[in-house]
């Protein structure tokens, strides 16, 4: 009988844990369209796999009557599951105990499931909803988050970590993702900044809405922070489930194999037409990396932010492969300091977690002016030569079309060690384009003729034919 009680006890307590903050925090929770922490994992996990940790865990601390207000779990849930059979660890923070704030305790539940997902080799995803450090507990809540981000960083190469943004995520809370390999924000309801509006209206006398500041649709264009943006909650778990199919558990495992009856010897007759006869017009280089992936399915990976280089994850021959390819329809696909983060730290992180790299290489240059010379270009732009210079995995380059000056150096050549390099029959290598080039050398044969159009004309067609031809 008694071992009867003390289970009926023990049922009792865990079903008063898992609502969290209770049925009116619940119901509160979903009438701002959010769900709550444990429907998030539910939607994100394979059925029943999910192995909760540290459920009955309380904060201890008695600062300003807080003794009076303790739940079980203190606004975090953790736990390890499966998706698509693979382990994973996972912490979802709970808005409904809280706001979800960040505690001693609290804190050290995620660094408990940090260290079990880095001890063992395995993805750590964590989702984000928190109002920020509890008040409250003083410095202890800010040496929690130190110890997270000092986690985040000694994971960092070895195990994937993903952060989803599904509320607010403000001051010392945004670190953490920023330090993790992908960030994924839902558009409508997640923000992230480091000082709030309120903050910046008292200091600045500088009026922005939340979503002005630091929603979605800014960190995804703008601040680059977010790698991909989505509609909904439900959309963020298939995106993450999509993202995870193309990683390793670690840096010491391949990525995993998708049989696909895609045929490795497929040709695609639609290539031959996708390069306009004209140099200087556009095309669009996803029409390119679609039709060559397996099965046309490729998961680009900031897509809003830096168009002019798109960067991504598809499958050749099952095998999963990271794209990284100049966009010739933004910016004519130069190369910019956006451009030059976005692709070197992609670079580097398939080099982390032995995925082989593809480049489709059309670049006229770097892009020109102050604002790019005063801000770094040079300093941004060796960026991307020092992550394909020193990656390992393999590494092919197509070139398309235009491959000119230091651009072709950076993206991936012969002489940074490509491991083979191709070229279309509409290739053009050189140090810079044809038109430009005669301009230079044969300035003062144009000048001193009678017809210095058809003089630099005849010249450009006897560059193009020795330089320009692959």
């Amino acid at each position: 009988m008694e071992t009867k009680n003390a289970l009926d006890k023990l049922k009792a307590r865990q079903g008063q844990a898992r609502l969290g903050g209770g049925e009116k925090r619940i119901s509160e929770q979903h009438a701002k369209g959010k769900l709550t922490a444990r429907e998030r994992i539910k939607l994100l996990v394979d059925a029943d796999s999910f192995e909760e940790f540290d459920l009955f865990v309380r904060h201890q601390s008695h600062n300003f009557g807080m003794e009076q207000y303790v739940y079980d779990g203190d606004g975090v849930v953790t736990g390890s599951a499966t998706i698509n059979g693979r382990v994973v660890y996972i912490y979802a923070q709970d808005f409904t105990v809280f706001g979800g704030s960040l505690s001693k305790t609290h804190a050290e539940k995620i660094c408990k499931v940090m260290d079990m997902a880095l001890k063992n080799g395995r993805p750590l995803i964590g989702l984000n909803d928190s109002g920020g450090a509890r008040i409250q507990e003083g410095v202890d809540a800010l040496a929690g988050y130190a110890e997270i981000f000092w986690r985040n960083v000694m994971s960092s190469g070895v195990i994937p970590q993903i952060s989803a943004i599904l509320g607010p995520c403000a001051g010392g809370a945004v670190y953490s993702p920023a330090i993790t390999d992908f960030v994924v924000m839902e558009k409508e309801k997640s923000y992230m900044f480091v000082t709030g509006p309120k903050v910046l209206k008292t200091v600045l006398n500088e009026d922005v809405s939340i979503k002005e500041l630091g929603g979605a649709k800014i960190h995804a264009s703008k601040s680059g922070v977010a790698h991909f943006m989505t509609d909904s909650e439900e959309e963020t778990m298939m995106l993450i489930k999509a993202l995870l199919s193309y990683l390793p558990s670690n840096n010491m495992e391949d990525p995993p194999i998708y049989p696909s009856p895609d045929p490795v010897t497929r040709a695609c007759p639609e290539l031959n037409d996708v390069i306009p006869d004209s140099p200087n017009k556009p095309y669009d280089i996803l029409d390119v990396v679609y039709s060559i992936m397996d099965d046309g399915e490729f998961l680009q990976v900031m897509g809003n932010f830096a168009q002019n280089i798109v960067v991504g994850f598809g499958r050749l021959n099952s095998h999963s492969v990271g794209v990284v390819a100049n966009q010739p329809r933004i910016l004519a696909g130069v190369l910019d300091i956006d451009a030059s983060i976005k692709a070197a730290r992609f670079v580097r992180f398939c080099d982390a977690f032995n995925i082989p790299l593809v480049v489709l290489e059309d670049v006229p240059g770097f892009l020109p002016g102050t604002s790019q010379e005063h801000n770094g270009i040079i300093r941004n732009g060796a960026k991307l030569l020092y992550a394909f210079a020193e990656a390992t995995v393999p590494k092919i380059t197509v070139i398309l079309r235009k491959a000119y000056g230091g651009a072709y150096c950076v993206m991936n050549s012969r002489h940074m060690r490509a491991d083979l390099v191709y070229a279309w029959p509409s290739a053009e290598i050189a140090v810079m384009g044809p038109q430009g080039a005669v301009e230079v050398i044969f300035r003062k044969e144009a000048k001193a003729s009678d017809n210095p159009k058809q003089v630099l004309k005849d010249r450009e067609a006897e560059y193009r034919d020795k330089f320009s031809k692959p």
